[in-house]
């Protein structure tokens, strides 16, 4: 039994690594590419710590080179996905009454094996698997995972230390105990990071999960899997249940130990499962915490004092790094008349020699879209502004499937505000730009302020400081990440807590302490030392 207060270290970010030419790094890296590409592995289910084979398999392939098959996996159905709500409220038992400093242990101990002999294998598999180049590789499944887990763990120390006051005679004390429950986590597949830490987290607090992961990302999200389990994850804590949502879903959402959600994803997924969870209030043993992070349709707007140098960066930076296939990527843009010949002269050249290709060539900026059905949904946008009478496409607009979902990044100019690439999310490399005439520079603030649904992140730039401080009050509820002068890419753990509200989610801020409190019920105890004997009070005397 432990019988001391135990100190975490404040976490530090973890620095990416350069990949410069002859470095041991990028000579690494090149070798576990060239290994894990010369085998076709099988991927199993994982519940309460068993290989589990359903023979319902699907395929993980390379999305700059789809031909190539990376891995079978198996799918679970309703059987399995019994055996792994099971499997979780078994694990619970045990798991919860784990000393909370060995629970953030087994994560720590994941972070310092990710920075060492997992860190090849991580990247190399979301280079493969998910298509991204090394920079963004190491960025994700690398650095972003190392931070969530070192500093949910140092969240999660921080809450158990935060109690209430006392007075003479009275001991007020705070516990932190896990939900009542299993926890539910849906993963997206454009970060490995994220698929890690959204069944992580609850678990630091000594919740179990039930982990579906995206079937576009099963390949990297498996090895997150395999990771824990070296790191001592016990068997059980996290199940990892592949398989399709239609039949995963409702099976959670149908159980009466359902303690919570924790979901990235699209937002009219996650409106449907607001609605079952609705639906079957009166059979849960208590309401589940439902956290998600959704879409987004994300703002770049500058005023006529804007530095364009750094805002062509941002542009680029923010609508085309992974492809566009990121939730804060820029979509559409709002440039005022006066400095867009310049802006457009700049972004032109520079978007000029921008590759796109396969992320094994360490030249190339950006590879393909995830797959086939996000290719079609980003080539239907592109055609239809082609076809408009509305929009110009001034850069890129090219598509090929022949060998990889590959789609130059695109830059669309329209006329209409209010024009379908600059209201629907594509997630996809696809930047919209409204040309504004400086004396309507308030009308357009308005349109920038009201055009989406979404309001995830966003980017202002001017040199005004009177500007910069009307853009950030005007827009106020548009973004719930805002950058000034910035790119609306790239949060940091525990620097820029992410997350966005309206109809980009519930906006918890993953990488803070306030998401990990999510997965905690405190209870509040009072402990009176001396109490009082008699019912009757002072004022009740007459004399």
């Amino acid at each position: 039994m432990s019988n001391a207060i135990f100190n975490l270290m404040q976490p530090k970010n973890e620095m990416m690594l350069t990949y410069l030419p002859g470095s041991r790094e990028k000579q690494s890296l090149k070798n576990k590419i060239t290994e894990m590409k010369s085998s076709v592995i099988d991927i199993p289910l994982i519940i309460d710590g068993k290989e589990i084979r359903t023979g319902k398999t699907g395929q993980c392939v390379i999305p700059h080179n789809h031909g190539h098959l990376l891995a079978n996996y198996h799918m679970a159905g309703p059987e399995e996905m019994e055996m792994a709500i099971e499997s979780a409220l078994k694990a619970k038992v045990k798991w919860q009454e784990t000393p909370w400093e060995h629970r953030v242990a087994v994560f720590m101990k994941a972070a310092e094996l990710i920075s060492g002999p997992w860190r090849d294998t991580l990247n190399a598999a979301t280079m493969l698997g998910q298509s991204k180049t090394v920079h963004e590789a190491d960025a994700d499944s690398a650095c972003e995972l190392m931070d969530f887990f070192r500093f949910n763990s140092f969240f999660v120390r921080q809450l158990m230390e935060e109690q209430p006051n006392g007075f003479d005679g009275v001991f007020n004390r705070m516990e932190h105990r896990p939900l009542e429950g299993f926890v539910f986590a849906v993963t997206p597949f454009n970060f490995t990071a994220i698929a890690g830490n959204l069944p992580s987290t609850p678990a630091m607090a000594g919740n179990t999960s039930v982990w579906k992961p995206a079937s576009s990302a099963i390949y990297s999200n498996y090895f997150v899997m395999k990771l824990l389990q070296e790191s001592g994850l016990p068997d059980g804590v996290i199940n990892f249940v592949p398989g399709t949502g239609s039949i995963i879903g409702p099976m959670a959402m149908e159980h009466e130990m359902l303690a919570g959600i924790h979901f990235t994803g699209s937002t009219a997924t996650f409106n449907r499962m607001w609605r079952t969870i609705a639906g079957n209030l009166e059979k849960y043993r208590s309401y589940p915490r439902i956290v998600g992070e959704t879409g987004g349709k994300d703002f770049l707007f500058a005023h006529s004092s804007a530095d364009v140098e750094p805002m062509v960066h941002a542009i680029i930076g923010g609508g085309f790094s992974y492809q566009g296939q990121k939730c804060s990527a820029t979509s559409r843009v709002y440039i005022p008349e006066s400095i867009w010949p310049e802006t457009k002269n700049l972004l032109l050249e520079q978007l000029a020699d921008l590759k796109v290709g396969d992320v094994e060539d360490f030249t190339n900026y950006m590879g393909a879209v995830i797959d086939r059905n996000s290719f079609d949904n980003i080539k239907s946008y592109i055609d239809h502004a082609r076809e408009s009478s509305e929009a110009e496409i001034i850069s890129g607009g090219s598509y090929d499937d022949s060998k990889g979902f590959f789609v130059d990044p695109t830059v669309i100019v329209t006329t209409n505000p209010k024009f379908k690439t600059m209201e629907e999310e594509i997630f996809g490399p696809v930047v919209t730009i409204y040309v504004y005439k400086d004396a309507d520079y308030e009308e357009a603030l308005d349109l920038c302020e009201s055009t989406s649904e979404y309001a995830l992140t966003g980017g202002i730039f001017a040199q005004d400081r009177k500007a910069i401080i009307e853009m950030e009050k005007k827009l106020c509820y548009s973004a719930g990440n805002l950058y000034i002068n910035d790119k609306t890419t790239g949060a940091y753990v525990g620097l820029q807590p992410f997350g966005g509200a309206r109809a980009s989610g519930t906006n918890e801020k993953v990488g803070s302490k306030q998401n990990v409190s999510r997965w905690m019920i405190p209870r509040t105890i009072k402990e009176c030392f001396n109490p009082t004997r008699d019912y009757r009070l002072p004022f009740m005397q007459e004399s």
